[in-house]
Formats: structure tokens, C-alpha cells, sequence
């Protein structure tokens, strides 16, 4: 497993050294939420799985990605308003705070459904 670790590691650790405290922040609300998930890359981007995809994070040039189930962000949808959107996923500017309390209620919702509906 550590090998996995490292591998982010070196993810965050190649982008420039302004965006590296925004994502070893959704790193650290990615472990505290799932702390059991295995973390590893997928697509290139860190993930965090119980035997299948939970969530995604991914460092952009203006912004940070978090990337759940289209589900999980429609059931969030209302504290999100304030944020741009895709299917699953919610841009994090790097110039705002991350919502961290939102963000981990969407863990744990992930990680019910998976646990409901597999």
C-alpha cells in the first residue's frame, strides 16, 4: 500500500507549490472521511475505493476537482449552489476555502450508498 501513497505523493508534488496545500487538503479530507478506502490513482487522478470507485480528486490550473457519483452531487446540490458543477463533479477555485464540512458529508454519503446499493 505504500507504494499507492507515494504515487500521490507524487501527484500533488507535481504541481507548482501554490496549488500543493489545496490538494494535500482534499487529500487529508478524502482520508479522514474514508479512512479505510484504499487510495491509489485511477485515470491518473487520486481515488479512493472499497472495491469499486468511492470518489476522485484532481488538480486543475485555476481549480480542484472532487468527483462523485452524479447521485451523491444531486443529493448535495442545494449546498453546492455557489459552486460550478458537472455530472459528478464540483470545482474547488483554488482563491476560495474548500467546503470541508460539505465535502465530508458527501463521503459519508458515498460510502452509504456503495454500502446500500454496492
Amino acid at each position: 500500500m505504500a507504494i499507492q501513497h507515494e504515487r500521490v505523493d507524487e501527484y500533488i508534488g507535481s504541481f507548482p507549490e501554490s496549488v500543493q496545500p489545496r490538494l494535500r487538503e482534499l487529500r487529508k479530507i478524502s482520508r479522514a472521511g474514508a479512512p479505510i478506502a484504499a487510495e491509489g490513482l485511477k485515470s491518473g487522478n487520486p481515488a479512493y475505493s472499497l472495491g469499486t470507485i468511492l470518489f476522485i480528486f484532481s488538480g486543475h490550473q485555476k481549480h480542484a476537482n472532487f468527483v462523485f457519483t452524479p447521485s451523491t452531487l444531486a443529493a448535495f446540490s442545494d449546498r453546492l449552489a455557489g459552486y460550478k458543477t458537472g455530472k459528478g463533479s464540483v470545482q474547488l477555485p483554488y482563491d476560495e476555502p474548500v467546503p470541508a464540512d460539505v465535502l465530508g458529508m458527501m463521503i459519508a454519503y458515498r460510502i452509504r450508498e456503495y454500502e446500500k446499493d454496492g
